[in-house]
């Protein structure tokens, strides 16, 4: 897969998904009718390093990676408790190999958030992944919801 066949492929999938570049990467964000300046992101696509967030090593020829939040019970069943926060520019400590290609592993430097990360995944697993981006979409749908009511 490619990045471009998943943006796609979640923005057909998932109700009031658009895509907007922030942070240096491809994001995902839950934002019907773009009724907030950004709305809330549940899935991003990095396809380079940046300067506190070398882990993935994305700076090799074709290598992305994609991340997604998911509820602290579902990351605790999939890796354990969650990792203490890392110093900025620091990799969490989870005795995870972040180079890995197509291995769902904690996210190098958000775990502790709750996020996971998948580089370069087939076709295959970024099927077996849709219980979980849908988890992150529904977590962004609540956090939308309270953004919408706060602002109004």
């Amino acid at each position: 897969m490619t990045p471009d066949d998943i943006i796609s492929s979640v923005l057909k999938r998932f109700s009031g998904a658009v895509e907007i570049a922030s942070w240096g990467e491809r994001s995902v964000f839950h934002n019907p009718g773009r009724a907030l300046p950004r709305g809330a992101y549940f899935l991003t696509i990095k396809q380079h390093d940046g300067p506190n967030d070398r882990a993935s090593q994305l700076d090799r020829k074709g290598v992305f990676r994609v991340n997604f939040s998911v509820k602290k019970s579902s990351y605790e069943r999939l890796f354990g408790p969650k990792p203490a926060r890392p110093p900025q520019g620091s990799v969490v400590d989870t005795g995870h190999d972040f180079i890995l290609l197509n291995q769902l592993t904690p996210h190098p430097t958000y775990a502790w958030m709750g996020w996971l990360s998948v580089l370069n995944p087939s076709i295959e697993t970024f099927e077996e992944l849709q219980p979980l981006i849908e988890e992150s979409h529904q977590r962004a749908m609540a956090k939308f919801e309270k953004r919408i009511k706060q602002s109004a």
